[in-house]
């Protein structure tokens, strides 16, 4: 069974687990920033699950957080925070927005360089949906940018849909947090994941080590082996 949750949901508790519930805000690509699901807990796991809105979609604010085989929809930033968040084996899908808009699939928050948060990206698919796959070279769409200083996301063994511009990433405005983001890719696959026409700013790269690549793992980047095995969802802890 599917629960279906209409509006702007809250997790806060410490060790929530959901499986087969969909998280939906039907604001629509004129809502502006539409929340369906907003994560301040820590320990927090998602299998199956589906979260669906336009603009902001899945806010992954705080805490340890992991999705395995979930959908993500949306269309400008709409997976943003400052949690330390793992999407594995998820299908992050990319919606057709406004005219003249682009999009953003990630805009991660880390304000110090010292804090252990970011978001990862590892063996899921990145994609358009339908309505968008029609129009996409009308809307240009980027892997992420940098809404805090110190940003950080990482994106590996994923395969990535010619719907991400060749770019890759996009500014927040001018030459904010260019250098000081932290923004990787890693032997990932498909028409977009060619990084020979990448950005060239300071704080963007291709992994070249695997144990660089390691640290961004289940088992290391949310130290999942402690605590994962306990909800039963299946989760992957290594590359």
């Amino acid at each position: 069974m599917i629960t279906y949750i209409e509006m702007h949901a809250a997790v806060l508790g410490m060790g929530f687990w959901a499986r087969g519930i969909t998280f939906q805000n039907t604001a629509g690509a004129s809502g502006l920033q539409a929340v369906a699901l907003l994560v301040g807990a820590d320990l927090a796991a998602f299998y199956e699950c589906s979260v669906e809105g336009y603009q902001d979609t899945l806010y992954v604010h705080s805490g340890r957080q992991f999705f395995i085989k979930c959908m993500v929809k949306g269309t400008i930033d709409f997976i943003f925070g400052n949690a330390a968040v793992v999407f594995q084996l998820c299908h992050i899908m990319v919606r057709k927005p406004n005219q003249g808009q682009r999009n953003m699939v990630t805009a991660q928050g880390r304000t110090d360089q010292n804090q252990d948060t970011g978001i990862v990206i590892h063996k899921c698919n990145i994609g358009p949906t339908d309505d968008l796959k029609a129009v996409q070279k009308n809307f240009p769409t980027y892997l992420g940018r940098p809404w805090k200083k110190f940003s950080r996301t990482v994106v590996m063994n994923s395969v990535i849909g010619d719907v991400i511009h060749k770019e890759g990433w996009f500014p927040w405005y001018g030459d904010f947090a260019l250098d000081t983001l932290h923004y990787r890719e890693y032997q990932n696959t498909g028409p977009g994941s060619n990084t020979l026409n990448r950005v060239k700013w300071k704080g963007w790269g291709v992994i070249k080590d695997r144990k660089e690549a390691e640290t961004f793992t289940v088992a290391n980047f949310i130290k999942g082996w402690g605590w994962l095995r306990h909800t039963n969802f299946p989760f992957l802890p290594a590359l």
